[in-house]
């Protein structure tokens, strides 16, 4: 079932999505290689408590840390530890953060110093995706419509489009109804309105779709092992179109 927000929980998940924004931010200016992925955990806890709020993921399934790092040829869900980012890596940064009751989730994948011609593509391409989806949020669209247009841009730069995860609604619970798969045809599946909450987040492999799971039961990577970018907002159906409440800098 959709649970449609009011205005006063949308504005509780907006200031949640500032807090997942300001964490980012903090987070993309320690991208250095060096860095390890425990050292942008511990940032992100820290930059979320002095917030008022908690991480989402942090015991979220047993999930043992608060973001997670997914470098490379890692899909989503990375576990942050001992790994230590290099020139020429891309790392996604997934932050949930949970205030007064509501969760707001966004993801970004960076560049970490000089990476290859290939990589700022498929960063390109994926951020695009979530554009156009985000640009098909408004009343009386259909998710079809959305995650069509997440195919349509991975399909023309002939990447391919994760299968398995999908997008979601969040709000009183970190993964709500309904499931928003970054594929299908337009024109289906259940109409957009006012107080919709949505997690929008595209997963394109510059290689293959096929995925696997490592052995820590959490860490998804590709099959081929090549690389894999991931883009995420929160965003609000309105009255009169929609509104990212994890906006960073107008992105």
């Amino acid at each position: 079932m959709i649970y449609k927000k009011s205005p006063e929980e949308i504005n509780t998940m907006r200031r949640a999505g500032v807090v997942v924004g300001d964490t980012i931010d903090r987070l993309e200016e320690m991208l250095a290689p060096g860095v390890t992925t425990a050292e942008l955990d511990a940032a992100a806890e820290e930059t979320i408590a002095k917030a008022g709020a908690k991480p989402s993921f942090k015991g979220y399934r047993g999930f043992p840390r608060s973001i997670c790092t997914s470098p490379n040829s890692v899909i989503v869900h990375g576990i942050p530890g001992a790994i230590v980012l290099e020139e020429g890596d891309i790392l996604s940064l997934d932050v949930g953060v949970l205030l007064d009751g509501f969760h707001a989730d966004s993801a970004w994948t960076f560049a970490v110093g000089d990476v290859s011609g290939e990589a700022i593509r498929l960063l390109e391409v994926t951020e695009a995706s979530l554009q156009a989806a985000i640009a098909q949020c408004e009343p009386g669209k259909r998710l079809g419509d959305v995650g069509h247009a997440v195919e349509e841009v991975a399909a023309s730069a002939a990447f391919a489009i994760v299968r398995e995860y999908v997008g979601h609604g969040v709000g009183r619970s970190l993964h709500e109804d309904p499931q928003i798969p970054n594929y299908g045809p337009p024109g289906r599946r259940e109409v957009l309105g006012p107080g919709m909450t949505l997690a929008i987040e595209p997963m394109i492999n510059a290689g293959g779709a096929a995925t696997r799971v490592l052995d820590d039961d959490w860490t998804v990577v590709t099959a081929d092992g090549s690389l894999s970018a991931h883009f995420e907002h929160t965003v609000a159906i309105t009255a009169d179109g929609h509104e990212v409440l994890t906006s960073r800098n107008g992105r």
